[in-house]
């Protein structure tokens, strides 16, 4: 089993903002998800042809070494070769999935890099994120700031580096950032990262609530600081509201349930899931299980493929047509073009997000809301 840091680089986003998150999270379990497991399915197919090359279609319907109870899909070799294509077009010296170390600012403190590139005085620290779900950014990336200052501590008596810059690559969300920080604007936050690491092993570090520390902490289902900041952000803000409707609240109201949606529909989430396991284990007051409703399927998929197919011929199959990533690879690059004015790539349904966000504004139609996100 690999090693974990108690301040891990990948928990950096959390333990950074509430430094009583780290004695709050120790004792509780780490919970596997399908997500967690296909993303280190990902990470371990980019190392393969990185390390070892060629390419990632090569492995579809084969199965992955270390994870070798997963056969890689066409789906999974497409999004991953983006993120392999993209680190190869850097020049210079590559290393990967390399271990850094960066207790120098964070007692005990070590991570695993997806990519590290030297160039010159340039240092680039290049990071797979697989998932779908949440959008990330290079720009003051805590895992990404990390990582760098691990690798500045490794190469800086080889080379004189200057620069550094953050790249995060999320090829399920077609996101590709970057983000570059000075050495010495580095080192500095180095400095404030150290202090706030002194402040996590603190046996009355504080609990600080708030959406990105909260989104993946282990303890958010039972976290005293974030069900009382729900409290009173929220629901003091419509206490003198019999039925608050969307027509009767202030833009100041409006603001505030769209600010916290994600962080509180996050925490209910995990307030459902840990009510569960304690029905499973112990019961709990006012609730029980029941069996949720299912959809029917065939017994036996062989049996009633071969009984459909007497009874109705054809008519017992489905067709779809491949995708153009799928029509592409079967091609070959030679003849690609022969479908390339085939192909367009439709604009993303009207989502609605913070200023913040760095995608630019669109003018939409009362057209475009009928199917809005």
């Amino acid at each position: 089993m690999a090693d974990h840091a108690k301040l891990s680089a990948s928990g950096s986003s959390r333990w950074l903002a509430c430094p009583g998150s780290v004695k709050a999270e120790q004792g509780l379990k780490e919970r596997s998800s399908p997500s967690a497991y296909e993303g280190t399915c990902a990470h371990e197919l980019g190392e393969l042809v990185l390390i070892n090359g060629g390419s990632c279609f090569d492995w579809v319907g084969k199965n992955l070494i270390e994870n070798n109870e997963h056969t890689v899909d066409q789906e999974m070799a497409e999004y991953v070769q983006q993120y392999v294509d993209y680190v190869k077009s850097f020049n210079g010296e590559h290393a990967y999935e390399q271990r850094v170390d960066f207790s120098d600012w964070v007692p005990e403190g070590f991570g695993t890099s997806d990519a590290i590139v030297l160039q010159g005085d340039t240092l680039h620290v290049i990071d797979l994120k697989y998932g779908k779900g949440v959008q990330v950014f290079a720009e003051n990336n805590p895992q990404g700031l990390l990582y760098a200052l691990g690798a500045y501590s490794d190469y800086a008596m080889i080379c004189n580096i200057k620069n550094i810059i953050i790249h995060i690559v999320q090829p399920r969300l077609d996101h590709i950032d970057d983000w570059q920080i000075s050495l010495d604007d580095l080192l500095k936050w180095g400095e404030w990262a150290s202090q706030r690491a002194e402040m996590c092993l603190d046996p009355d570090a504080p609990r600080i609530p708030g959406g990105s520390q909260c989104l993946f902490c282990k303890a958010k289902a039972t976290c005293p600081a974030l069900y009382e900041q729900t409290k009173s952000t929220i629901l003091s803000d419509f206490e003198e509201i019999d039925s608050p409707s969307p027509d009767t609240l202030t833009d100041q109201q409006l603001k505030a349930a769209m600010d916290a949606k994600k962080l509180i529909l996050s925490w209910l989430d995990a307030v459902e899931q840990h009510v569960k396991e304690r029905v499973e284990t112990d019961g709990f007051p006012g609730y029980k299980l029941v069996a949720g409703r299912s959809l029917r399927k065939w017994g036996d998929d062989e049996k009633a493929e071969q009984v459909l197919s007497d009874l109705l011929g054809e008519n017992a199959y489905t067709q779809k047509l491949i995708s153009p990533a799928q029509a592409e690879k079967a091609l070959g690059k030679k003849r690609a073009n022969e479908v390339a004015e085939l192909i367009i790539k439709p604009e993303g349904k009207p989502t609605l997000v913070p200023e913040s966000d760095k995608r630019p504004s669109i003018t939409t139609s009362e057209k475009d809301f009928e199917d809005f996100d």
